[in-house]
């Protein structure tokens, strides 16, 4: 481990998050899946990192309840799905960026994934690769946005980003920005802890 990660890792601490470090995501899913029972029901805010670790088929094959609203089919039933997620007793997700300062930066669309983050379930995993980590917040804001097109695509919206592969503050119906927010200290109501991996993950 680098000393910028032992540095950050001593930041989230002190910032009231629990933070673990893990060399490769092998490991750490194995870990996961470890920690949360089998018992468990699991929430899952929309990531391509958890997607990308395998989490959402590993938890269903060995009997978890999962509540994954990109598994919906329709408006209703992900809209059920977030609601569900967020009162989950384990929370799953990523976080956009997180700072050297131990701060976690996010910017949503709906929103449900960023308040799950805060309040609701009795515990919460923010996974992330090391490509999030940042000086500041400023260059937390500034890596979100330039990364904002390849979700736009994803979801083959029509917003000016996903044309121009840049962020253009739009005015968008779909613009996917309309929710930011900066954990400066883990939420007192919640359990928060940060798992990073030395990886680069997700957007």
């Amino acid at each position: 481990m680098d000393k910028r990660i032992e540095d950050t890792i001593k930041a989230l601490n002190k910032n009231n998050f629990k933070a673990r470090f893990f060399e490769d995501s092998d490991t750490a899913v194995k870990t996961l899946l470890e920690d949360i029972k089998e018992t468990d029901s699991i929430g899952i805010g929309g990531s391509m990192t958890i997607t990308e670790l395998g989490l959402p088929k590993l938890l269903i094959e060995r009997g978890n309840k999962v509540f994954f609203h990109w598994l919906e089919t329709t408006p209703e039933s992900m809209d059920n799905a977030r609601v569900n997620a967020s009162r989950a007793d384990v929370y799953l997700t990523s976080t956009n960026a997180f700072t050297e300062r131990g701060h976690l930066v996010n910017i949503d669309g709906v929103g449900n994934r960023v308040t799950s983050m805060i309040f609701g379930p009795k515990k919460v995993y923010i996974i992330c690769g090391i490509n999030k980590l940042t000086e500041n917040l400023d260059k937390a804001i500034e890596r979100i946005k330039e990364n904002a097109y390849k979700n736009a695509r994803r979801l083959n919206l029509k917003t000016p980003c996903a044309i121009t592969g840049k962020c253009n503050d739009c005015d968008s119906p779909q613009r996917m920005c309309s929710v930011t927010t900066i954990l400066e200290k883990k939420p007192s109501k919640i359990d928060i802890e940060i798992i990073i991996i030395n990886k680069s993950l997700g957007y």
